[in-house]
């Protein structure tokens, strides 16, 4: 639980520091939520 915590962070960290426009914080948005879903899987597993 605690890895995907940390990954959650950094990707929100990159996400957040990454977009120019607010069409470019949506698409950063949604590539830290599939980098959180990703993580989340491979915990399960």
């Amino acid at each position: 639980m605690r890895k995907v915590f940390l990954m959650a962070v950094l990707a929100a960290g990159l996400a957040v520091s990454a977009c120019n426009t607010v069409s470019g914080a949506g698409q950063d948005i949604k590539s830290a939520g599939e980098a959180v879903t990703t993580t989340a899987e491979d915990a399960k597993n």
